[in-house]
């Protein structure tokens, strides 16, 4: 749904015209994953799939919200009601950054939304933060608020954490509010520094595919958190401020003193390795080299995820396994795991091979149609009109 049909749906609404219209995408993350809660490295970049918010100031502490992707009515909540973990519908997103924004000091006297999300839910492409990120940069432009894309990423980021209770980090609100078309981010997590690096697979003749497997994730679930707080006590018996601390060189002597804690173990050398895979992909791009080389680092990745980390699952799987059998360069599950999609790095050639091969084992397996498709580095969040 483009910008003049969210509009005019807000129109039909509310009764009155929107004093603007914003979009924010969903994200892939090339290599990185769960790493950021750990401080650590991680290198997404934007889809061209969006959350469209057509947005209106109110004076009166009213919030009313509206999907035109559910079947649903008008919510009409009263910000001086908004309570953390309150709220286990889609509003808990749109709300909590109101909340997050007020709790921060920001006078937002209330809103009248209207949203519509290209990115797919449950797919592990981010579009909670999505939503987020599109309300918060709408109300941030409406109401003067003078805060920048990094600065919007940690207010949803806390609506996340705080309001809807999902323990994630910052590296899905960040791509969304700040990644540029035509490149990948690598975000340092500690910081928040950025640099934009430049990702043009097209030109060296490569695609990207997203398999979307259809199997619905969600990071509120006990398993997300289970693994933080994994990596948390990894942290803590080692010593350090946090599992970013330490030095792919050191990961053996680290591992070493952690004795007989085998599940600590494995979420510790899961991520010391993944930011170690995370500067790798950095250096190959700026290299100017042959692209092809970050495939392999992208199936590492995933053998980690599975066998490490253990957020993978029989449909990611099979996706990875599959591509791979059939010619692909590399391939990985990305998001926080347990359903979601998987990326392949494939020869341009080779996409309607990887993809009929795909579709084929999904149906030998009796698993429902996966959705495959191409994925470039897309604009991060803007004013539409």
């Amino acid at each position: 749904m483009g910008a003049q049909e969210v509009r005019e749906g807000f129109v039909r609404l509310y009764g009155a015209e929107p004093e603007g219209v914003w979009a924010a995408p969903g994200r892939v993350n090339l290599i990185g994953e769960h790493t950021d809660y750990n401080d650590g490295f991680v290198m997404p970049f934007a889809l061209p799939h969006i959350a469209v918010a057509a947005v209106a100031r109110r004076t009166d502490g009213v919030l009313r919200l509206h999907s035109a992707d559910l079947d649903s009515g008008v919510a009409e909540l009263r910000l001086d009601e908004l309570t953390p973990e309150s709220d286990n519908a889609w509003t808990a997103y749109p709300a909590g950054v109101v909340w997050a924004l007020r709790e921060a000091g920001h006078a937002v006297t209330g809103a009248d939304i209207h949203l519509s999300s290209t990115v797919p839910s449950g797919a592990g492409l981010s579009s909670s933060a999505a939503i987020e990120v599109v309300v918060a940069l709408a109300l941030n432009d409406l109401y003067d608020l003078g805060l920048q894309g990094w600065q919007l990423a940690r207010l949803c980021q806390r609506a996340e954490n705080v309001y809807v209770g999902a323990p994630t980090g910052i590296m899905d609100q960040t791509a969304s509010a700040c990644c540029e078309a035509g490149h990948a981010l690598f975000l340092d997590t500690r910081d928040l520094s950025q640099k934009q690096i430049p990702l043009d697979l097209a030109a060296e003749g490569l695609r990207l595919l997203v398999v979307d497997t259809q199997v619905t994730h969600a990071h509120s679930g006990g398993e997300y958190g289970k693994r933080r707080a994994g990596c948390e006590k990894g942290a803590a018996l080692l010593g350090v401020d946090a599992l970013r601390d330490i030095a792919y060189a050191d990961l053996d002597a680290a591992l070493a003193r952690l004795g007989d804690e085998e599940e600590v173990r494995r979420l510790v050398r899961h991520v010391v390795t993944e930011d170690q895979r995370v500067e790798q992909v950095v250096a190959l791009l700026e290299s100017g080299g042959d692209t092809r080389a970050v495939g392999p680092v992208l199936t590492a990745g995933h053998a980690s995820l599975r066998d490490d980390f253990r957020v993978s699952c029989a449909e990611l799987d099979l996706v990875v396994d599959t591509v791979l059998a059939h010619g692909a360069l590399g391939a990985r599950m990305t998001g926080g795991g347990f359903g979601g999609s998987a990326i392949v790095l494939a020869e341009a050639a080779d996409v309607a091979t990887l993809t009929k091969a795909v579709e084929e084992a999904f149906a030998a397996a009796g698993h429902k149609a996966p959705r495959v498709f191409e994925a470039v580095p897309a604009a991060g969040a803007r004013r539409l009109g």
